[in-house]
């Protein structure tokens, strides 16, 4: 399907590290490093496989690290259902750690398909040069690998905040342990690397659809500066996307994501993760788990349109938050393109009537296998970035069309904020509305030094009326909620237990 990425399972290349030279000779009927890249097809192949654990990453883990860790979702307390707290764990900052190091699976996860992707690239770019094909498929390749290499280690220096750092393939058990790096070695890798993706890889209406692009690195380094309070190199990047006159707002937000099988990788689409229904091990199913429970298959048919409904208990997640549905303003048409309502007859509270994530409730086939793609940048945050870069430069009068583009949009009147600080606020609030449950929330906090106050208020809320955020009547959060609210995750133990250096 020309429209999306063909995902193919990465073979696991292994090398020995014997210094025999006899030794060292691979059967040729044997699938290694030695003897897969002979050809480009081989290396198309390999870069295909370094997308894959980016499925896993969007479908099932960066919701949860992310934007259910932060004051724009919650849970649904289901009081009957067995233990969830991994899950809860993050979502109530209570995720208990020990000099530094989490026991929770999903931290473990995250971390270990980041590494995934920089392992697959590694192997890529110590090999690539070695094969002659034409120049500019390869330096395409070359441009793909160096942006995921990137792109997954923005991940782990965001959730971290240190992590070793890997630059060639690992073929010794001593090679593997490598100690941390702070947080800006990691950020002078992370921008090297997007630098050589920026000039390697084509524009989009030149690049396969479903691979990143020279926009989407662009994109991505500018995220970078923006962390770093590098506002005139953000500028300068941001700029050169809304100039390449390869991007553009869809007429409506409905319209900016994805549905099941169409709308992919649209106008306004920097970059999205590719996934297609079907029995091929490609589909996503994010929405179910974003759905408030336990609810039968006469309340989930209407929201799915699949033909075999089934009933889904225990625990739901990514909920949105009172908080988060107050922070629309009157008449902003994204609300209800965003957020819908189901009614829950099986639930214990009075209030049998939840939110749920519209936005990505797309009609499909079969239970739990959909289409839909996952946004990673959209042009609206570019122009939101540039907003807020040239805010924060003083040059406001600059920054307001920007910011207006996107709430003319939505349906509001433009902006009446003038002075930086009002602008800052004005910028920041749309951010949070344009970009909802879009994984970019906790990472905003994060970057403008605003985590610890947000969090620390949005968890008196919760301890003060926990019936306003899903509990039922009477069950009251966990006594550890809200114990543990850090800028950063714990490294994972079970990495810990194999390194000397954690």
């Amino acid at each position: 399907m020309k429209k999306t990425i063909i995902f193919l399972l990465l073979i696991t290349f292994t090398q020995t590290g014997c210094k025999d030279d006899f030794l060292n000779l691979v059967p040729a009927t044997a699938l290694s490093s030695a003897t897969f890249y002979t050809k480009e097809a081989d290396f198309d192949q390999a870069v295909n496989g370094a997308y894959v654990p980016l499925r896993d990453i969007f479908n099932s883990r960066s919701w949860l690290l992310s934007e259910m860790h932060s004051d724009n979702t919650y849970y649904a307390r289901n009081i009957l259902f067995g233990a969830t707290e991994q899950q809860e764990d993050l979502a109530d900052f209570a995720d208990p750690t020990n000099n530094g190091i989490s026991t929770n699976t999903h931290v473990l996860n995250q971390y270990r398909l980041d590494y995934q992707i920089i392992a697959r690239v590694n192997q890529i770019l110590a090999q690539i040069d070695d094969v002659d094909f034409d120049a500019s498929n390869k330096a395409n390749l070359k441009g793909q690998s160096h942006y995921l290499r990137g792109f997954a280690y923005f991940e782990l220096v965001r959730y971290f905040g240190k992590a070793p750092l890997h630059l060639t393939p690992v073929t010794d058990r001593q090679g593997a342990s490598l100690p941390l790096t702070e947080a800006d070695g990691l950020y002078t890798q992370i921008i090297a690397d997007v630098q050589a993706a920026i000039s390697s890889l084509p524009t989009k209406a030149n690049q396969e659809p479903g691979r990143v692009t020279k926009g989407a690195a662009q994109m991505l380094l500018a995220n970078v500066y923006m962390v770093q309070q590098n506002w005139s190199g953000a500028e300068t990047l941001l700029r050169e996307i809304v100039n390449s006159g390869e991007y553009q707002l869809m007429p409506t937000y409905e319209e900016a994501f994805s549905d099941n099988s169409s709308n992919k990788n649209n106008s306004e689409s920097i970059f999205e993760v590719q996934f297609l229904e079907g029995s091929a091990g490609l589909n996503g199913s994010f929405i179910y788990n974003f759905m408030p429970r336990p609810i039968s298959p006469t309340e989930l048919e209407p929201i799915m349109g699949t033909s075999n409904p089934q009933p889904i208990n225990g625990e739901g997640n990514n909920i949105p938050t009172p908080d988060m549905i107050a922070a629309y303003e009157d008449g902003d048409l994204r609300k209800d393109a965003s957020i819908d309502y189901v009614t829950l007859e099986g639930s214990l509270r009075s209030d049998q009537t939840y939110p749920y994530i519209k936005k990505y409730a797309k009609k499909h086939s079969l239970h739990g296998n959909t289409g839909t793609n996952w946004p990673v940048y959209r042009y609206s945050e570019a122009l939101l970035f540039l907003a807020e870069a040239l805010m924060e430069q003083n040059k406001s009068a600059e920054a307001i069309p920007f910011l207006n583009q996107v709430r003319t949009r939505a349906g509001l009147a433009t902006t009446t904020a003038t002075a930086q600080t009002d602008l800052r606020t004005a910028i920041h609030q749309e951010r949070r509305v344009e970009l909802a449950f879009e994984n970019k929330r906790w990472h905003d906090l994060v970057r403008t030094e605003k985590a610890i106050e947000t969090i620390t208020a949005y968890g008196n809320r919760i301890k003060a009326d926990p019936f306003s955020y899903y509990y039922p009547e009477g069950a009251q959060p966990r006594g550890n909620a809200f114990s543990n609210i850090s800028i950063y995750y714990g490294l994972p133990a079970a990495e810990s237990d194999l390194s000397p250096h954690f």
